[in-house]
């Protein structure tokens, strides 16, 4: 009986962990492609038009980077045929300057129009905390374009003590700190970033009040609360907040209600309006019926039997 050994297997038949020919091929080409980059780098780019160039260097590309090798090596090769980035354009930014787009575009690694790409390099533009929309597009054989759309500030959210920039549709954007925005209009509250838009367009029919609100207060998510900039608080029904307040504008033309020592006007209840008076004033107010009714016992012990 002959003695055991490990598994016979026939010649051809590949060693456990060896690599397969096609993974052998395809490393080969690799190194070829790049022992010709080297041989390129010694010579003047080719003179035969950037579409023939266009050709060999992308074929040359995918055979170094079939063959496992990095960005570093596609560039080395795209390099001496004429496709570095040498010149990149920036356009639709405003709050976003150049140099962070430059940054964010050379911190994808790559060197030339060949490994740039340009799905991963608008991501990462898209990031960027004013960038709501970016295109990138290469223009061979040595330029990018790239073409960003910002989010337009539109109010500052305040929420658990701090404020926030956010846009019309109540993105955040980024945090506030005191200077150019200061302007924008300050809404307060859970959901009040996602519903304020609709509020205050609508409230262009009553612009003497919308110019004196100076915080626009979520009230449970359901409706709003004004506080105006005197401190008076206009409390608004879930329905119709528009038609309360345009009603309120008109009765403050008329009488000075607003004007008045007042805390908080209450439109909620569809009949009536409830005017709550300031503390001081609810004071007077008192003061006055007493001094009233004195003066009525007075003219009566007065009066003659």
């Amino acid at each position: 009986m002959p003695p055991l050994t490990a598994d016979r297997r026939s010649p051809s038949a590949p060693m456990p962990g060896a690599p397969s020919k096609f993974s052998l091929r395809m490393k080969i080409a690799g190194r070829r492609a790049v022992a010709f980059s080297t041989a390129l780098c010694r010579r003047k780019p080719p003179r035969f038009g950037v579409l023939a160039t266009l050709v060999i260097g992308s074929s040359l590309a995918y055979g170094v980077a079939v063959g496992g090798h990095t960005i570093a090596v596609i560039d080395a090769v795209a390099q001496p045929l004429g496709f570095s980035i040498n010149r990149i354009d920036v356009e639709g930014n405003r709050e976003t300057s150049e140099i962070d787009v430059l940054q964010t575009l050379w911190a994808t690694g790559s060197q030339s129009l060949l490994s740039l790409d340009p799905t991963a390099a608008r991501a990462a533009l898209e990031k960027l905390p004013w960038i709501e929309r970016a295109s990138v597009a290469k223009i061979f054989p040595d330029r990018v374009r790239i073409t960003v759309l910002e989010h337009r500030p539109f109010a500052l959210w305040q929420r658990d003590g701090s404020f926030t920039v956010v846009d019309r549709e109540g993105r955040e954007i980024m945090p506030f700190t005191p200077g150019r925005f200061s302007m924008l209009p300050v809404i307060v509250g859970e959901g009040a970033a996602d519903t304020a838009a609709m509020l205050l367009d609508e409230m262009e029919a009553t612009p003497e009040l919308r110019a004196r609100v100076k915080a626009y207060i979520r009230v449970g998510d359901r409706r709003w609360d004004l506080r105006l900039d005197d401190g008076v608080t206009i409390r608004l029904p879930e329905d119709g907040p528009v038609e309360a307040l345009e009603e309120v504008a008109r009765i403050d033309r008329e009488s000075g209600l607003l004007s008045r020592d007042i805390e908080a006007v209450d439109m909620r209840l569809e009949d009536r309006m409830v005017v709550k008076l300031t503390p001081a004033a609810v004071e007077r107010r008192e003061t006055e019926l007493e001094e009233r009714e004195k003066a009525l016992k007075r003219a009566r012990k007065a009066k003659p039997v």
